[in-house]
């Protein structure tokens, strides 16, 4: 069969063909059947839905799926080469679905605010568009009496935990102050999960909770201005490192490819009702160490480590400081395993980030 090349980015085609070929996904689960999934175009929902697509072609599988967009000409941009693969768009808000003619099996539901400045800028929208938004994918879900669920969740969804018992599992929960403004992402996330098991509890419903660590990796949108991003940027045009907060802020991170595949396989395999962490951790790390990483490994671009810190970083809708290790051994009992540490993970990233515009044009010159 004839490759399929789903991107111009050869460092996003390889994690493509990688989940595509990886052992770990009961593949066969798939066979003729449909995966709604929503926030199409967001990073994690595209490299879904092409990693999706390249599997159902390798694996011949006859895998349709319907990619619930509210852009289609960005869609186009993104997944253009997916359609007539086994791809189509669905075009609508998540809050108010279309009406759709087909049969939906399993749903990975990722849309929703995901920007931090409109956690604090547009904090009701940031609230009614995860409730509505998962509350319609429950009630389709349930009347399509589909095999399977995600709601993709996040590590914010524990707040701020005790320094003293940083590891956290998925019954470990912190502190969140729902007066904050900053908390509208957080909260959301905690009510939309309650909203999944209480499906999951009173209709039978086989939704679970995915609660991602911060994911990056090849792929990320040009737009993408998370700190990740301007420290690779800032790498790759030998710029400083400008932290605006202390920096002593310690997570957990996961490479793309590493978490399409726990979503998989939390889809096929995960217990109904319940939560599980997608979360690398031996990324471990604060920002600052992540930082000085960076700029230790990469001695020639002579970036440095600087500090710039606003009298009130909450006007620029940080997270409170924190220091979570978010432990996956649930996901891993099911038999997923990350692949890709945090060096990988950024040297993934900066080489895709080569292809972009800005940095072949600093090379031309």
């Amino acid at each position: 069969m004839e490759k399929l090349q789903l991107t111009k980015d050869p460092v996003l085609q390889r994690d493509l063909e990688e989940i595509a070929d990886s052992e770990m996904i009961q593949w066969e689960r798939f066979r003729g059947k449909t995966i709604l999934i929503t926030g199409a175009t967001g990073l994690i929902g595209s490299q879904a839905s092409m990693a999706l697509t390249l599997a159902g072609k390798k694996r011949d599988l006859n895998l349709k799926v319907l990619a619930l967009v509210r852009n289609k000409e960005k869609a186009e941009k993104m997944l253009g080469s997916c359609l007539g693969h086994g791809l189509s768009f669905l075009v609508g808000d998540v809050t108010e679905l279309p009406k759709m003619e087909e049969r939906i099996d399993f749903i990975l539901h990722g849309a929703g605010v995901t920007a931090s400045k409109q956690f604090v800028e547009k904090p009701v929208e940031t609230i009614l568009t995860t409730l509505k938004g998962t509350q319609a994918m429950l009630d389709l879900a349930k009347s399509q009496e589909a095999e399977g669920m995600v709601y993709l969740s996040s590590m914010e969804a524990y707040g701020v935990v005790d320094p003293e018992h940083y590891i956290v599992k998925e019954r470990d929960y912190g502190y969140i102050d729902p007066l904050e403004v900053r908390s509208s992402y957080s909260e959301s996330k905690r009510m939309a999960e309650g909203l999944c098991a209480a499906y999951a509890h009173e209709y039978g419903l086989p939704v679970k909770n995915a609660r991602l660590a911060q994911t990056f990796g090849a792929g990320i949108p040009q737009s993408e201005n998370r700190v990740f991003a301007q420290f690779a940027r800032s790498i790759l045009k030998g710029e400083d490192l400008v932290l605006h907060t202390d920096g002593s802020k310690a997570h957990c991170y996961c490479y793309t490819s590493d978490a399409v595949l726990g979503l998989l396989k939390i889809l096929l395999e995960g217990e109904p009702g319940q939560a599980y962490n997608v979360s690398n951790e031996e990324t471990f790390s604060t920002i600052r160490e992540m930082a000085q990483m960076l700029v230790d490994g990469y001695p020639q671009s002579g970036s440095r480590l600087v500090f710039d810190i606003p009298e009130d970083a909450n006007l620029y809708g940080y997270a409170p400081p924190s220091r979570m290790l978010v432990n996956s051994e649930k996901l891993q009992a099911l038999g997923w395993k990350p692949q890709v540490n945090l060096a990988g993970m950024y040297s993934r990233l900066m080489e895709s980030m080569k292809g972009w515009k800005e940095f072949q044009k600093g090379q031309e010159e």
